[in-house]
């Protein structure tokens, strides 16, 4: 599946859940109180979670990972029963609560950093919810690196393409 940029690996990954059905999508979104964008449904009918087979998206402008890129690891399954879904154990209440994240959406993706960065979609605005890093090491710094999820997907690339030399 690596020609579909917002693929997850293969059904090998032990990251990856059971595709999502109408009645997980119902409760999950009545708990989290918020309506999934089309583009994270789709992908998750097909790939509920698990580690994303691009892991890189390019940023507008540098963060602590990197000069000009996020390094993303893998997407949260939609879901409770998976640790790292978005109702899970290691979900979005889980980023807010004791991590201390800003409550301005959904963490969707975390990253290689093991907490110390995040991928949310962000949802202060009117219309389709924004997907931005959140960076914990630079006091939760907000940094919109797509307008919406299906072009943050669709931008997803190999980290091999950047310059390790930040």
């Amino acid at each position: 599946m690596r020609g579909e940029p917002g693929a997850c690996r293969g059904d090998a990954d032990p990251l990856r859940r059971r595709p999502l059905t109408d009645e997980v999508l119902r409760e999950v979104e009545a708990q989290l109180g918020r309506k999934l964008p089309a583009a994270y449904i789709d992908l998750a009918q097909r790939h509920n979670g698990g580690v994303l087979a691009r892991d890189a998206h390019p940023s507008p402008s540098r963060t602590s990972w990197s000069a000009d890129y996020v390094a993303v690891y893998r997407l949260a399954a939609t879901g409770r029963t998976a640790s790292f879904s978005l109702c899970g154990e290691l979900g979005n209440a889980f980023w807010i609560a004791e991590w201390g994240y800003p409550d301005i959406g959904l963490y969707i993706a975390d990253c290689p950093s093991a907490g110390h960065d995040m991928i949310a979609l962000d949802y202060r605005f009117p219309g389709e919810p924004t997907v931005v890093h959140v960076d914990q090491e630079w006091n939760y710094q907000i940094t919109v690196i797509a307008p919406d999820l299906e072009t943050f997907l669709g931008g997803l690339v190999d980290e091999s393409g950047f310059d390790g030399d930040d």
